[in-house]
């Protein structure tokens, strides 16, 4: 239990010297920090998940090492509107984690709580802690059914914290008592030197990856509806196909260097600006229409590390941003590339958010449950990144190959990876997954994720089982068309546009039941 009445000063209490650890890169030496008060552990909270979160119930595991507390896993959600889902959340969330933690090598010795939540307009923050009163209390009870005390549970709410653990108005006072400023703790300081980020909320990062809304949408829409025209056709046939791809791939190479070369601005919402004029509406909409291919998809997942990494996750939050109206469905591929990109270089805040709006705009893609199933559960993305590797490797022999045919006066040029089944992305991560079963627990959907965003949120309560189709062809990632092409996606898009009515209605049944 923490030692409340001290509020400056070291604790004597042991058992509540939580430490952050390891903390900094390969080139860095690594950092432990001892937190003393409350007030540090809720200024920390920002520094374990990568974000400020905004509305949420926050678990973290603590483990006994040496007589000193260590943290372990967290899990976050989202906090119900209805009271009434309070106890099954908590219960929920509690196996979880530690499930999960078990699985991983050790259940929690220990657990803090933290609930998170502005107050409502005419509200106050003690009124908020308050009101979150039996929740704290469901969580607790929750841990303490499974043998894991909760250390501490603390209410966060305009500007100060409340402990609902220490009842001593002395140390405790209804009134709360205020956070320090934010990034001046020694955490704030140590995290900074090991250049960990922290991002000011969620709601920072999925601006990043939402769809337009402003008047350039409308041009942006007119854009994909006449690339569709165009594409599709194209993408059904199947040497069009292939040629469609080899321009889908070289137009995402120009558009690369293009983001690659232009100057560093101050600011997210500046680079976003920035990003978004370097690419154009026809740009966009044929990039679009050209990654719901799988076989496309899959060689664009390429550039994952290196100097490609940032460029290409630039291009996908544009391409994201840029799947306006009818066509939200077709971030699906964008927002998993995004997601996948982010995975490799080590930001999972990133690869949760940004996977889990690729299920909400389509609960069926594939690739997008599979790796967001693989962050969860903790897989290394490095046998991901070898499967590229090798996928790009063999064309380039391939292309080796024939060059070499071309040259000698070959009639027929033979590839070294003739008659292989290349092994797609998607059967890579699926494989991952079945090696390492036991390498942890599958968390609760939402855990240690993302709200649903408000774009997807509607959809996220209606998605389908995975491999459930819909009723129209080749809507499925997997397609049984050559290369796994998605163009269904966009020939229905295409046509609920043409069959709705002046006033922008559609008639009843041609919605796709409502699915996002």
């Amino acid at each position: 239990m923490t030692n409340h009445g001290e509020t400056t000063g070291s604790f004597e209490n042991d058992a509540f010297r939580h430490l952050v650890g390891p903390m900094g890169r390969e080139d860095r030496p690594v950092h432990q920090v001892t937190l003393r008060t409350p007030a540090e552990l809720a200024d920390a909270l920002p520094y374990l998940l990568g974000y400020r979160p905004e509305d949420s119930i926050v678990l973290v595991a603590l483990y006994d090492h040496g007589g000193r507390g260590r943290f372990g896993g967290r899990a976050r959600l989202g906090i119900p509107r209805n009271s009434d889902d309070w106890e099954s959340v908590a219960g929920e969330l509690t196996r979880g984690l530690i499930t999960g933690s078990r699985r991983r090598g050790a259940p929690p010795e220990q657990m803090i709580a933290f609930l998170c939540q502005e107050p409502a307009r005419g509200e106050t923050g003690r009124q908020v802690k308050e009101r979150l009163q039996p929740l704290a209390q469901e969580l607790r009870t929750k841990c303490g059914e499974l043998d894991v005390p909760v250390t501490e549970a603390l209410c966060i709410s305009d500007g100060r914290y409340w402990s609902y653990v220490c009842e001593r108005e002395e140390c405790c006072p209804s009134e709360g008592r205020p956070m320090g400023l934010p990034g001046t703790s020694v955490l704030a300081a140590a995290a900074a030197y090991a250049g960990v980020r922290v991002r000011s909320s969620l709601g920072e990062l999925r601006g990043r990856l939402l769809p337009w809304e402003t008047p350039a949408a409308l041009e942006q829409e007119v854009a994909l509806d006449t690339t569709s025209m165009a594409l599709v056709p194209r993408i059904i046939d199947g040497t069009g196909r292939l040629r469609v791809a080899e321009d889908t791939v070289a137009l995402a190479e120009r558009v690369m260097r293009r983001l690659a070369a232009a100057p560093p601005v101050s600011g997210i919402l500046a680079e976003d600006r920035r990003d978004d004029e370097l690419l154009g509406h026809d740009e966009a909409a044929a990039l679009i229409l050209g990654l719901q291919d799988r076989t496309t998809r899959d060689r664009l997942a390429e550039w994952m590390e290196g100097d490609e990494a940032e460029p290409a996750l630039r291009l996908w939050r544009a391409l994201a941003r840029r799947c306006v109206g009818p066509y939200g469905e077709h971030a699906a591929a964008p927002l998993t590339l995004a997601g996948w990109v982010a995975w490799s270089t080590g930001d999972e805040v990133e690869a949760r958010e940004a996977l889990a709006m690729a299920l909400a705009a389509d609960p069926a893609y594939l690739f997008a449950r599979l790796l967001h199933q693989a962050v969860d559960e903790g897989l290394d993305p490095e046998s991901v990144r070898r499967c590229l590797r090798s996928e790009r490797d063999g064309r380039a022999r391939e292309a080796a190959s024939r060059e070499h045919a071309d040259a000698a006066g070959a009639e027929e040029a033979v590839g070294v990876t003739e008659g292989v089944e290349a092994v797609g992305v998607e059967e890579a991560v699926a494989a991952k997954g079945a090696e390492e079963p036991a390498n942890a627990a599958r968390p609760l959907p939402g855990a240690e994720s993302t709200p649903p965003s408000a774009a997807g949120s509607a959809a996220a309560g209606r998605r389908r089982p995975m491999g459930a189709r819909r009723g129209g062809a080749g809507t499925h990632p997997r397609s049984s068309r050559p290369g796994g092409a998605r163009p269904g996606a966009a020939a229905r898009t295409h046509g609920r546009r043409r069959a709705a009515g002046a006033d922008g209605t559609l008639p009843t049944g041609q919605d796709g039941e409502g699915e996002a």
